[in-house]
């Protein structure tokens, strides 16, 4: 598999195939995808503007790290050796849930993910990718309630999806 590739699977997450990255999200195919959560000693989730220039959803903030694993690696593997690439960092991680989400995406493009969600505790700086990240920050997860109610446009669907439907299961998994 090209590293430019994603792993498509089926709804109970078999893997059925691979397709080059951008190709799978114009065609709206299912894949395999993480997203970590990662929280300091405050419990306050760090969290990231993507940089502007990603193929989407550049510029809107999101959670600490989220994207693709190979074929050759688990989910949680992935998201490790993501998290690093992007954040500049590594941490524990423990799977708290997954689910599939489709949205099309303003630019034309569509995510259909079987989504992965991991949870950790890190409490340094990070040392992010400036080509992944625009600019980072911890918040209470009160205080981001109160911005996506205020401006929901400013962060990624599946962000917004997640915190919405599964924040007590990411909370209860960080206690």
């Amino acid at each position: 598999m090209e590293r430019n590739e994603v792993v498509l699977v089926n709804e109970n997450d078999e893997v059925i195939g691979t397709m080059e990255k951008l190709q799978a999200h114009k065609m709206g195919l299912l894949h395999r995808a993480f997203s970590v959560f990662t929280f300091n000693k405050k419990d306050e989730m760090l969290i990231h503007r993507r940089a502007v220039d990603k193929y989407h959803c550049g510029g809107l903030w999101s959670n600490t790290c989220c994207s693709h694993p190979f074929l050759d690696e688990t989910p949680i593997d992935g998201a490790k050796r993501r998290l690093n690439e992007e954040m500049g960092f590594t941490c524990e991680l423990s799977f708290v849930d997954s689910f599939i989400y489709k949205v099309a995406l303003d630019n034309g493009l569509i995510e259909y993910e079987f989504d992965h969600i991991f949870v950790g505790k890190y409490d340094d700086v990070p040392n992010p990718n400036p080509t992944e990240v625009g600019e980072w920050k911890y918040i209470s997860i009160n205080q981001l309630l109160k911005e996506m109610d205020t401006n929901p446009n400013a962060f990624t669907y599946w962000f917004k999806k997640i915190i919405k439907e599964r924040i007590s299961n990411i909370q209860k998994a960080i206690q």
